[in-house]
């Protein structure tokens, strides 16, 4: 196998991601320890040079916070080993949902991490599906923003739905469902809801006409997916004839899968930024490991990754 002239790193978690990206580009993913302490601090060490080589660390910074700080130590351990650049690559970026303060006296979790994150010495960021595309503004290195429609149009393609319409489940998804709506000329409905607090719904409404419809519902995130399966089941009682999902992260805190079960889903897809551990016959997983290899390449060689984006 021909030496690239970077090198690919992973955290624990996401390892079986960077295995996948590093058999799309053909090289080996690198060699590297995390020892783990009895106090439940952990140390990184690279176990070959890095010196002057183009470095990337795979780590999505899902729950829990070790994630993070295993990609924070990784970042750190590369700049002290001389790494000429280190890009994080990031598929699934943690905290983006709080990127702004909507009220007194709270924090803005994604500001603070894309410090870190910087502070700890990365020169560029790869990430996919933020929560909110301003996050990218939060950083003052080059950030390549993915989008999983790459995959998830060619999905609805396959599934050849004759009725079809796109649906955003909340006001805050307009204008990602509006995009693949505008790419498949097809019409668009919205959900309305209103919150008690995070993750409680009080109250939902459908703003468009789903009867007799093959509804696709479009998010970024799917957390408790309490919002997502109320939809599923409004728009089944104002008579859709099928109802889907398609999210890219599959966060899928308890209850959701058990919520996902009993809702009139069809099928929820998701891509393979977060593992998917617990077991649905609804869920179902696309991987964008390709599309990431894809990035890696081009950012190596100078080139443009405009071309990667459908919409």
């Amino acid at each position: 196998m021909q030496e690239k002239p970077f090198k690919i790193f992973s955290g624990t978690k996401s390892r079986y991601f960077a295995e996948k990206v590093c058999n799309s580009l053909n090289c080996p993913l690198g060699n590297m320890i995390i020892e783990h302490f009895a106090d439940g601090e952990f140390a990184v060490s690279y176990e070959e040079s890095i010196r002057g080589r183009q470095v990337f660390l795979i780590q999505s910074t899902f729950p829990n916070s070790d994630n993070l700080m295993e990609l924070l130590l990784m970042i750190d351990a590369a700049k002290r080993a001389s790494a000429k650049s280190i890009i994080a690559v990031i598929p699934y970026f943690g905290w983006a949902r709080q990127d702004r303060k909507d009220k007194p006296r709270i924090s803005i979790g994604a500001k603070l991490i894309a410090d870190l994150l910087s502070v700890a010495g990365i020169n560029r960021l790869i990430t996919m599906d933020l929560h909110a595309d301003q996050i990218q503004g939060f950083f003052d290195v080059p950030v390549d923003h993915l989008y999983a429609s790459g995959v998830f149009i060619e999905y609805i393609k396959e599934l050849n739905l004759k009725n079809l319409v796109i649906a955003a489940p909340d006001v805050g998804g307009t204008k990602r469902a509006s995009a693949y709506a505008k790419f498949f000329g097809c019409p668009m409905v919205i959900c309305y809801k209103a919150r008690r607090k995070a993750n409680e719904i009080s109250n939902m409404e459908v703003v468009g006409d789903v009867k007799d419809m093959d509804v696709v519902l479009i998010d970024d995130i799917v957390d408790t997916a309490g919002t997502i399966t109320r939809a599923a089941d409004i728009m089944f009682q104002k008579g859709a004839k099928s109802v889907r999902a398609i999210a890219s992260h599959a966060v899928m805190s308890d209850p959701a899968s058990e919520r996902v079960d009993r809702s009139a889903l069809t099928e929820i897809v998701f891509t393979d930024s977060i593992p998917y551990s617990n077991k649905s016959e609804k869920v179902k997983i696309l991987s964008v490991a390709d599309m990431f290899a894809n990035a890696i390449q081009r950012v190596c060689n100078n080139e443009s990754i405009s071309s990667l984006y459908l919409i």
